[in-house]
């Protein structure tokens, strides 16, 4: 049987994650596998921290035959356990295990002026009349205010209409 290690893309649409696998060469890249190696994310901003593989397991695919595809071989020379970058992997991947430290906002360097509405209160006498009183009684009270109707509008004084003043008729004053 040939044995290859493989990426296998997992995650969702536009946000790739892979796994690193050992698989039969025969298989499909995402289909069955003999056994996972480790993981990459391409996502994670610190390049170092993109990569966690499992050492030996990976040595030990290597000893008995196993071809790493081309992305794989240059991983395993960066971060397996005798890479390139194994001590700035680990580096980064402690600065990501640590507590985020957000500054503190201060001052704000704008702030608008807003005007609040003063409530208005109804005088204490009131208060007092509305609270003795039956709600009957309120209930009559609120239904003799009528709004007083608004007032006619003047009447226009009619303007001589221009076939009067052509003919020569007399203007009705």
């Amino acid at each position: 049987m040939a044995v290859a290690i493989r990426m296998k893309r997992m995650g969702r649409k536009n946000r790739a994650f892979y796994r690193i696998c050992a698989t039969d060469r025969r298989n499909p890249r995402d289909g069955r596998v003999i056994e996972e190696l480790g993981t990459y994310d391409p996502s994670v901003p610190d390049t170092d921290a993109r990569c966690v593989l499992n050492g030996e397991r990976i040595n030990y695919w290597l000893s008995v035959g196993a071809q790493p595809s081309d992305a794989v071989r240059v991983l395993v020379k960066k971060y397996g356990s005798n890479g390139t970058h194994v001590l700035q992997m680990e580096q980064a991947r402690a600065r990501l295990s640590l507590p985020k430290i957000v500054p503190e906002a201060g001052e704000p360097v704008f702030m608008p002026e807003v005007k609040q509405a003063e409530p208005v209160a109804a005088p204490p006498a009131a208060e007092a009349a509305v609270a003795e009183a039956p709600v009957a009684e309120a209930a009559v009270a609120e239904a003799a205010i009528v709004p007083e109707p608004a007032p006619a509008p003047e009447p226009v004084a009619e303007a001589a209409s221009p076939v009067a003043e052509s003919t020569g008729e007399a203007k009705p004053e």
